[in-house]
């Protein structure tokens, strides 16, 4: 049992370790200077930086509608409450004054 799991970790070892040299070796005999490759890295981080802007604004601009529609909601709302409370007046006021004409006639 314990050369299995000896042999398990050798081989995640030999991989990782094989791994880390291939990626090593390949940056090192890269086809590019070290100039072009930064220059590669700073228009992928340009691109991403406006992509990241875009993203932003879209979701910025997203987010006011949806604020603005809220608004319009809630200004909907507070209207229609205000109506219905005048309504309850006028019918209290009426309701008040019915038994008074009442008990005149």
């Amino acid at each position: 049992m314990d050369n299995k799991g000896s042999s398990a970790v050798e081989t995640t070892l030999s991989f990782l370790l094989g791994t880390a040299t291939g990626f090593i070796l390949g940056v090192l005999f890269a086809p590019t200077s070290g100039e072009e490759t930064r220059k590669k890295i700073q228009e992928q981080a340009s691109k991403s930086g406006k992509k990241i802007k875009e993203s932003y604004e879209h979701v910025s601009k997203e987010a006011e509608k949806g604020i603005n529609i809220a608004k319009e909601k809630t200004s909907e709302g507070i209207g229609a409450i205000k109506d219905f409370v005048e309504k309850k007046k006028e019918e209290l006021s009426k309701k008040k004054q019915d038994p008074i004409d009442k008990e005149e006639e």
